[in-house]
């Protein structure tokens, strides 16, 4: 039996259509939604791969790695000097006084025994004068104590008088001869105080200041009054260094130097070590040393600061390295060697000279052996690393081309 005819309803092979049409779209957006399932998958598949590959990279640590260098057999040590005088002192006045003139100002060239000042000594005269009256009072008294002591030892050995009075008289004529010595030795004193009124040059030199006028009261005594003069003989000048203490071992008597001073550019003043101390400064762990300079010409000044170049010759040079290459710990200083495959050893080493940027390898390595420039402190005994170079340094300019720009 038939359908009874509905105008509405739409022919079946229409609907047909739509429905083949339906399951066609929820096909697609089904392979769709698999397409993008799949996709981020695979996505997050090769991230993680690759951050597995990126992290096992970093765990490996890239170092610098350079090879030991000799240090120079032939190398220069500037230090600073102190420059003194050969002999410099200060003169003062012996005996008390007024100022009664100076003969030698500031820079005046003298010779020993030359006469620099007089002084007037009112006070020591009059005491000099006195001096003379008690020696002669006691040259008399003595004279008289002798006589009568002789004459009471020839009474005594006839008997007519008592041994008593005898030892008396012999006593007081000791007596009175100690006080004649007594009284000459005085006299004598004041005798020199009174030569001391002529100021006269110790030695030959330079005066470098002048520290009185006529007139100026003068108390007697070494450091007591005033400086009158100071002396200054820098025919040879004398410089005193102060050597490090690793340095000590290259330095003996005779070594030559050369001086340098700011005021004299361009000049070397040959010097020669002359005396050594024979101990370090406690202090500063530095070793005293002398050195001696012709100054006839007297182009020098004493009391200068001067740069002394040693020249010196190290027969047995040892490798140098940067102290960044040290890494220090409980089994104290120690150096990362790095051999072809990339293994790290920490190799404990010994240093010696300290040169600010860099050190001296005394034991533990071997010139051209590769070590690490700049080791982290994680580094580990055995462990394997990337080994990469340090650039290249391009070479310096020359001269006059570097002044040119």
């Amino acid at each position: 039996m038939t359908d009874p005819f509905d105008p509405n309803r739409p022919p079946s092979w229409l609907r047909r259509l739509v429905q083949g049409h339906s399951r066609l779209l929820l096909a697609g957006a089904i392979v769709l939604v698999a397409v993008v399932v799949v996709s981020g998958v695979a996505t997050r598949m090769l991230q993680a791969r690759a951050l597995r590959v990126q992290t096992a990279s970093r765990a490996v640590q890239t170092v610098t790695v350079t090879k030991a260098k000799l240090g120079p057999r032939q190398e220069e040590l500037v230090l600073a000097g102190n420059v003194q005088a050969r002999t410099e002192a200060p003169i003062f006045a012996r005996t008390s006084g007024y100022l009664k003139a100076w003969y030698a100002d500031l820079g005046t060239r003298v010779k020993a025994g030359q006469l620099l000042a007089e002084i007037e000594t009112p006070e020591v005269d009059e005491q000099l004068r006195q001096a003379e009256a008690d020696l002669n009072t006691m040259e008399a008294t003595s004279q008289l104590a002798q006589s009568t002591a002789a004459r009471w030892r020839e009474l005594l050995a006839k008997g007519t008088v008592a041994v008593q009075a005898a030892d008396e008289k012999n006593a007081d004529a000791a007596a009175k001869r100690a006080q004649l010595q007594s009284a000459r030795a005085n006299r004598e004193r004041l005798l020199q105080l009174q030569g001391f009124k002529r100021v006269v040059a110790p030695f030959g030199g330079v005066i470098s200041s002048r520290r009185t006028d006529v007139g100026q009261l003068i108390a007697a005594g070494t450091g007591v009054g005033p400086e009158l003069f100071r002396l200054v003989d820098s025919s040879t000048l004398r410089i005193y260094v102060q050597v490090p203490q690793p340095f000590t071992p290259v330095l003996k008597v005779g070594t030559e130097a050369g001086l340098r001073f700011a005021e004299r550019p361009g000049r070397n003043f040959p010097a020669r070590l002359v005396r050594m101390a024979d101990a370090l400064d406690a202090a500063s762990r530095s070793l005293t040393v002398e050195l001696e300079y012709d100054n006839h010409a007297g182009e020098l000044l004493a009391g200068s600061y001067a740069e002394v170049h040693f020249h010196l010759t190290n027969e047995t040079p040892s490798p140098r390295v940067p102290v960044t290459a040290l890494l220090f710990g409980a089994d104290g200083q120690r150096i990362a060697k790095v051999s072809d495959d990339g293994r790290v050893t920490l190799q404990k080493v010994a240093t010696g000279r300290d040169f600010g940027n860099e050190v001296e390898i005394v034991e533990g390595l071997q010139p051209d052996e590769p070590f690490a420039l700049d080791p982290p402190d994680s580094l580990r005994d055995g462990q394997v690393v990337v080994v990469a170079h340090p650039a290249a340094t391009p070479p310096k300019p020359e001269g006059p081309r570097a002044a040119e720009r």
